[in-house]
């Protein structure tokens, strides 16, 4: 899954999520000061800002496979060591790392089991490997699920991202089991995001990012007209804010 955007244009579409979520993530890790912390898949900075905030920018990591989010990174962290790089292939030599955390990547590595194997192979003995993901199976709790719910009523057969590796209960305990990670500990983590308006919701899912993005792109207008009036209907007129869960793993390697 491609997501060759400019940052600015994902931050408006799950960054206003991602941002919290990292806080809670970083949290849950139990990431201080002192430790070497690796970001896989960071895009343009969600987690990476808190990690560099508790470790400092010379003791943080970043790896994506987009060009334009790691260009963004290293101009948002100047000096931080951010590569163009895959999961499944990270470019790191074993036992680099303290802490490997992968914030809502899992479900788009083209292999999760061999990505997730990838992060525990460059954390030392001891380490934490950590994984979230948003719950965007039958709960559907995730940010995108209000609109891949109006999605199938009106196009059954569309493919959404309930099936990705991770977005159900367990799956990332699964992986991480497979990975050969000790001590598993999975939790939920929730997020609240406050919105203006129901227009300042839709744009952004628009902008052609991820699975949902690329769908509601590939619509005529008139179905994309339809669509956004079924979203509008279920949400509230004015100021409203939205709840997000994903589910969270953590590991020693």
């Amino acid at each position: 899954m491609s997501f060759e955007v400019p940052p600015d244009a994902y931050t408006r579409f799950m960054g206003r999520y991602s941002e919290p979520l990292g806080a809670l993530f970083a949290d849950a890790a139990g990431v201080s000061g002192g430790q070497r912390v690796l970001d896989v898949g960071c895009g343009p900075g969600a987690l990476t800002s808190h990690l560099v905030a508790r470790v400092g920018v010379d003791r943080v990591s970043a790896v994506d496979p987009s060009s334009s989010f790691v260009d963004g990174t290293r101009a948002r962290f100047p000096g931080i060591d951010a590569r163009q790089g895959v999961a499944e292939d990270l470019p790191y030599e074993s036992d680099s790392f303290d802490v490997a955390l992968a914030q809502l990547v899992v479900h788009f590595m083209t292999d999760a089991d061999r990505g997730v194997a990838e992060m525990a192979r460059v954390t030392r003995s001891d380490g934490t490997v950590g994984a979230c993901v948003w719950d965007l199976g039958p709960n559907e709790r995730g940010p995108i699920s209000l609109l891949w719910r109006m999605v199938r009523e009106l196009d059954p057969d569309a493919q959404d991202e309930s099936q990705l590796a991770g977005v159900r209960e367990d799956e990332l305990v699964t992986l991480f089991t497979n990975a050969g990670l000790g001590d598993i500990d999975s939790s939920e983590l929730t997020v609240r995001v406050a919105y203006t308006s129901f227009e300042e919701w839709w744009e952004p899912n628009t902008f052609g990012i991820g699975p949902a993005g690329i769908y509601v792109a590939s619509l005529s207008p008139e179905r994309r007209a339809a669509l956004r009036e079924r979203c509008a209907a279920e949400l509230p007129d004015g100021q409203f804010e939205l709840e997000a869960t994903a589910w969270c793993a953590l590991g020693r390697s």
